[in-house]
């Protein structure tokens, strides 16, 4: 197993499972507000059947993981851990992680996460696509090259039929299919976000 898939490894575990051990404790602790866990739960959900599990399996005219990557990464991440995994790391890591950076950008103000503000969402969109060109250019880079389709998803509904290179870096490719989930994820997080704290948790229950 080289250093590569040593690190590729570490990564995947420990972006999804810290958020998944750290948010219910912190919870629990009353440092994190009690609508945390429920947003966590329906990231995951969203990912996971809005392209996570399509992109694992291969279901409709692309590969499954274990197609596109090496053996050593099917031992150590299997695929039917995969989807779970990914989508864990997608709540997280990037939903969870996104929405306090936006926080503390707009002044730690709970009224940004609970209407609509465009500068807010477009830092959300910055934040979930710069983190998707990353993961691809140098995690996930193997497993995304061209020749290796990817499946159809709900939140790709191009599927792998409209997929351009949008540009190449050291050899690695960024590809369109590669960046629409969360080109669609963006807005309907933060809608939904915004949509259920201002029912479910509005600033006059002192759920900042």
């Amino acid at each position: 197993m080289s250093a590569e898939h040593l690190r590729v490894i570490a990564i995947v575990y420990t972006s999804a499972l810290l958020p998944l051990l750290f948010i219910p404790l912190l919870t629990r602790r009353g440092v994190f507000p009690t609508w945390v866990p429920k947003v966590y739960g329906a990231a995951f959900l969203a990912c996971a059947l809005g392209w996570e599990l399509w992109f694992t399996y291969g279901w409709l005219a692309g590969e499954s993981v274990e197609v596109r990557r090496a053996a050593a990464l099917n031992d150590a991440i299997p695929m039917h851990l995969n989807w779970a995994l990914n989508s864990l790391a997608d709540a997280g890591s990037i939903c969870l992680l996104a929405t306090w950076v936006v926080w503390l950008a707009f002044g730690r103000t709970g009224q940004v996460l609970r209407e609509w503000h465009w500068a807010a969402f477009a830092l959300f969109m910055f934040l979930f696509l710069s983190q998707n060109i990353l993961v691809e250019m140098f995690l996930y880079h193997d497993q995304l090259a061209e020749g290796k389709p990817l499946s159809w998803a709900p939140l790709v509904p191009t599927g792998p039929w409209l997929n351009p290179t949008l540009f190449e870096f050291n050899g690695r490719t960024i590809t369109f299919q590669g960046q629409v989930a969360w080109l669609l994820m963006g807005p309907l997080y933060y809608a939904g976000l915004t949509r259920y704290l201002s029912r479910e948790a509005p600033l006059s229950s002192k759920q900042n």
